[in-house]
């Protein structure tokens, strides 16, 4: 049986003409290009053209994040794997040969975690260092659920790049602030909680210590502290956007109760 060594390098957009064309520049090694468009408002796709991308729509509809996309992008991918990137991530020449040696060889595994190097208040984050992101496998090993932040499921071995070999790893350009990350958080906060409702039976309670317990994981077990004032910071809002998850929990459970006794 032979198998196919080649990759399909694919990058999901929505109006990311910011940082899309820098991002394609460091693709040029892969076998295909492919761009999955969520009906993009500028000039997205026409950058993407230009740089030798084959682009395909995915109907963006009432979706507000990517997963959805995932799989479309794999179904459409023409090569045995798959390199998923964000539009504002770029891959060093290093990891562009590191992952094609891997499909070249006989006992690779069927999905790979990427680290990734992120930024924060204009500086480079080391307390969330490798945050290991499982984005390099075979196509037909792969299955994405549609859920925010949700992990591909893969179907065999999977296996991580040493967080020691920073030269393989993504390079994050989103240097994001207090207030991006705050209106980030507003957003998404309401697809956690859904992703989240049939497994918090007491958010009320969860309220009282999950926020605390995320401060003090991300400050302290996680090495926020060694970031200066931007990790403080990043440990306080990253508190606080479980709290704004808690309390729509808390919400949506309080009212189903009232409903609940109004129909007694």
């Amino acid at each position: 049986m032979t198998h196919d060594n080649r990759i399909t390098a694919i990058v999901h957009t929505y109006n990311a003409r910011e940082h899309l064309g820098r991002v394609l520049d460091t693709l040029q090694g892969f076998d295909e290009l492919l761009v999955v468009d969520m009906e993009s408002t500028d000039d997205t796709c026409d950058i993407a053209r230009q740089k030798g991308a084959r682009v395909v729509t995915f109907p963006r509809g009432e979706h507000r994040i990517v997963e959805p996309a995932r799989q479309f992008g794999i179904d459409h991918a023409s090569h045995g794997w798959v390199l998923e990137v964000d539009a504002d991530e770029l891959v060093p020449p290093e990891l562009t040969a590191f992952l094609r040696r891997m499909a070249g060889s006989a006992d690779a595994p069927d999905g790979l975690y990427i680290p990734r190097r992120n930024y924060f208040m204009g500086r480079e984050m080391h307390s969330g260092y490798p945050d290991p992101v499982l984005r390099f496998f075979r196509r037909d090993k792969c299955r994405w659920p549609a859920t925010i932040h949700a992990i591909p499921q893969i179907d065999g071995r999977t296996d991580a790049i040493p967080a020691r070999r920073k030269e393989l790893a993504f390079i994050h350009l989103a240097n994001e602030s207090v207030h991006s990350r705050a209106d980030k958080h507003l957003r998404y906060s309401t697809y956690e909680a859904d992703r989240k409702a049939g497994r918090r039976r007491h958010p009320g309670a969860d309220l009282l210590w999950r926020p605390a317990f995320i401060f003090l994981r991300k400050y302290l077990l996680k090495g926020g502290w060694r970031d200066g004032l931007p990790g403080l910071v990043l440990s306080v809002q990253g508190a606080c956007n479980e709290a704004l998850i808690c309390c729509k929990l808390a919400e949506r459970k309080y009212h189903a109760k009232n409903k609940e006794k109004t129909n007694l």
